[in-house]
């Protein structure tokens, strides 16, 4: 089920009222999270952290236990070590990647604890309780229908995957079934892992490959970067313009600016790890109804409306 903002803004006005007589035990909520390895996850492990800090302060009966994971077998690690150490009643985690990260959580809801799954869907369907996430589907839908709305003729682009997740499964399977028919044509499709320094590489050798390169979806911000920094190396002329994503606020900033390069952008909030936390703060102190799923939509940013997901004090 999907939850609206306002009976989400409804249910967290109404926890924090009642936060006074939670149980006089404290309940600890475990927070696992990928490290900053590119500007996403940057964005992403400021708002947790922040909103750990906070909550603390709102809610006397819970205590946190935030970690952050370079790789999959260190998180499976942290997850393993909140269980054994802290007995944690709820489990807030975003997975590095899926399938390994599959197993420790379906442990965790196992045992009885709450577990709210944030971005990266697992590998098995219904461990979770609470799934929040962006609209990855739409992200792809959105950045399909750009792409076919920019090059109405057609003409050959090359695709740059995230790291192998079940979200990049949706956008990817999204963005292909909006550019079906359209005349446009991929001729590569490889992952860049959401890092520049990879999707710089990536690129390098599809400009070696492919004499002639109309666009880039390389659906990232961090990974367009990387594959900008390739086509001024190569000083190659015949890419046309470089799809991003997720609102850096840097890309942000060159579409407002009217960059040719960079013309639009897709929205997809780091700042969603801070919705997860607070919606399980929501169930265990409250009776709210908080199970289900709060989905994201992604919304297509241009020059017209780009400073209104500028936001230049943010770390993404």
């Amino acid at each position: 089920m999907k939850y609206t903002k306002t009976f989400i803004a409804a249910a967290l006005a109404t926890a924090v009222s009642t936060a006074a007589f939670a149980d006089d035990d404290v309940k600890v909520i475990g927070v696992s999270i990928p490290a900053a390895t590119h500007g996403w996850a940057g964005g992403m492990n400021f708002h947790a952290a922040e909103t750990v800090k906070r909550l603390e302060d709102v809610y006397p009966g819970l205590d946190f236990v935030l970690a952050t994971a370079s790789d999959p077998g260190k998180q499976v690690n942290d997850i393993e070590d909140m269980v054994a150490t802290r007995n944690i009643d709820a489990l807030v985690v975003l997975p590095f990647e899926s399938d390994p990260l599959t197993p420790p959580v379906q442990a965790v809801s196992d045992s009885g604890a709450w577990v709210t799954v944030v971005d990266r869907g697992l590998s098995v369907e219904g461990i979770e309780d609470l799934y929040v996430a962006g609209d990855n589907t739409g992200f792809g839908t959105v950045s399909g229908n750009y792409m076919t709305s920019k090059m109405p003729e057609g003409g050959d682009i090359v695709v740059f995957r995230g790291i192998p997740t079940t979200i990049d499964n949706e956008r990817v399977d999204a963005f292909t079934a909006a550019i079906e028919g359209s005349g446009i044509n991929v001729l590569d499709m490889e992952h860049g892992n959401w890092n520049r320094d990879d999707s710089f590489t990536v690129m390098q050798d599809f400009l070696s490959k492919y004499p002639s390169i109309d666009a880039v979806w390389a659906s990232d911000d961090d990974m367009a970067i990387g594959v900008l920094a390739a086509i001024e190396a190569a000083g190659r002329d015949d890419v046309k313009f470089v799809l991003g994503g997720a609102g850096m606020k840097e890309m942000i900033k060159r579409t407002a600016d009217g960059d040719a390069m960079i013309p639009a952008n897709v929205t997809y909030p780091p700042s969603m790890i801070a919705t997860a936390i607070e919606l399980t703060a929501v169930g265990l102190t409250s009776n709210a109804p908080v199970s289900g799923s709060f989905v994201i939509g992604s919304v297509l940013v241009t020059q017209e409306n780009a400073m209104d997901f500028y936001y230049p004090d943010s770390p993404f």
